[in-house]
């Protein structure tokens, strides 16, 4: 709980803070933040603060505090904040293993820091469709409007994502199937965000495309369908129309899955991959550019 943050933005035209119902009266919803990183460091949803003109975290102990917008990154939801205070950093835990007991750690609806428990649901999930790039842990802890970029942490308090959506249809509630951005993605995100302000994305040289649907009841993965001429992929030996079906080990069953493989990558990694062509499995390695 020392390590968890209440986030209070200010958007235009609005008040700062308030619950859920609080919108009613012209404040901007509460959300949270987690530290991340020594010197005052905190990973939060970039939707709780992207409209925001003064952001104001509260700490564990009550005290508020300004908070200074490091860096965002549209592509995956998440912005860094840095404030004075150096809260301790949660320790960044193992890929969890699924059906493992997680808590949900924010201040939903905006009345200070709870704690709701559940477990690990799904893993890797690529295409809820809320970013660009996706890398979800899926969990039946509860969680609601202004848990947004709070933490899900293991049986030992160590991180294992940061909150991040609710799915539902028509109404803004919990109803058991929650997301959180995975530790691995949060912490690539944040580690650059934290040097540069920025997120520096790796370029494979390749286009990818879904398998139609009847060739789907065969097999699972990406296609190759363009290779950037003299890039990273055909240098590595890729051609037009293999079938990628795992990367760094991943299982690949779509094009987002692809895609968020590569994105959890560095500029200048060796990229291993697993690929079907004309009835043979091949193991090739990709050294991303940049």
């Amino acid at each position: 709980m020392g390590s968890v943050v209440s986030v209070l933005p200010t958007w235009p035209g609005y008040g700062q803070g308030g619950t859920a119902s609080g919108r009613a009266r012209g404040q901007a919803p509460e959300g949270s933040a987690v530290a991340v990183a020594p010197g005052g460091l905190l990973a939060t949803a970039l939707h709780v603060v992207e409209r925001a003109v003064e952001i104001t975290v509260r700490l564990p102990d009550g005290r508020l505090q300004a908070a200074e917008l490091v860096g965002r990154d549209p592509a995956t939801d998440l912005a860094l904040l840095q404030i004075e205070e150096a809260l301790p950093p949660l320790p960044w835990a193992p890929p969890p293993a699924l059906g493992a007991p997680v808590c949900a750690v924010g201040n939903q609806f905006g009345l200070g820091l709870s704690v709701t428990c559940g477990v690990v649901s799904a893993l890797r999930r690529t295409d809820v469709g809320f970013n660009p790039i996706e890398d979800f842990i899926q969990t039946d802890a509860t969680a609601n409007p202004g848990a947004s970029g709070g933490a899900l942490v293991d049986s030992e308090g160590r991180l294992v994502g940061l909150l991040s959506a609710i799915f539902t249809k028509d109404s803004d509630a919990d109803i058991g199937v929650n997301f959180a951005v995975s530790a691995a993605l949060l912490r690539r995100v944040a580690e650059d965000l934290a040097a540069g302000g920025r997120v520096i994305r790796p370029d494979a040289g390749l286009q990818l495309a879904d398998l139609p649907r009847a060739e789907r009841f065969r097999e699972t993965g990406t296609r190759v369908f363009a290779l950037t001429p003299g890039g990273p992929a055909e240098e590595a030996g890729l051609r037009d129309g293999d079938l990628i079906v795992a990367l760094a080990g991943r299982p690949i069953r779509s094009t987002r899955d692809a895609k968020t493989a590569i994105a959890l990558q560095r500029p200048g990694d060796d990229l291993a991959v697993t690929l079907r062509r004309g009835g043979e499995t091949l193991e090739l390695t990709l050294s991303l550019g940049d």
